[in-house]
């Protein structure tokens, strides 16, 4: 059974001979998230894209940090979802080929047809999403900000008791 780094060097391997350079996985993960559309197209997008950072993540860690193995870094799922995504890639069912794939079709039927576009569709929706992100952030900060100030008063107040 292949381990960890095995099956990320696999996939590593075919990025780097598709880009035609280095660093394949995270040409690959730069070019889905330079295709800000690209989960309108592909339903796993977002999913998929996830998981590649956190995979890269943890063969970093693996490869570069003390203390961080295979052992306590991953498990099979993980060495099965690598070598699943190697071979959707093989057979052009990737999300990058699958948004290839259905921007080419639709751009058929479209100059056929001549209808609107579903990415207009897209963009608004992610707009929405964008925007909800936001206030999500938002929301995080301003608890954050408060409770650290709660947090200096009630220090303050104790140290003037014990003081």
């Amino acid at each position: 059974m292949m381990n960890f780094i095995d099956s990320y060097k696999k996939l590593e391997k075919l990025c780097n001979e598709m880009y035609g350079d280095k660093h394949g996985v995270s040409l690959y993960i730069d070019e889905m998230i330079n295709t800000p559309v690209g989960s309108c197209y592909v339903k796993s997008w977002n999913e998929d894209l996830k998981q590649l950072k956190h995979y890269r993540w943890v063969r970093n860690q693996i490869v570069h940090e003390p203390g961080c193995t295979e052992t306590n870094m991953c498990n099979r799922d993980d060495i099965q979802w690598i070598n699943n995504f190697y071979t959707r890639m093989m057979s052009t069912s990737d999300p990058l080929a699958l948004y290839r794939k259905t921007i080419r079709s639709n751009r058929k039927t479209h100059s056929s047809s001549g209808g609107k576009s579903a990415s207009r569709q897209c963009d608004d929706s992610q707009q929405k999403g964008k925007h909800s992100r936001f206030s999500q952030e938002s929301h995080r900060c301003g608890v954050f900000v408060w409770g650290t100030i709660i947090a200096v008063i009630v220090i303050f107040l104790f140290f003037k008791v014990i003081l």
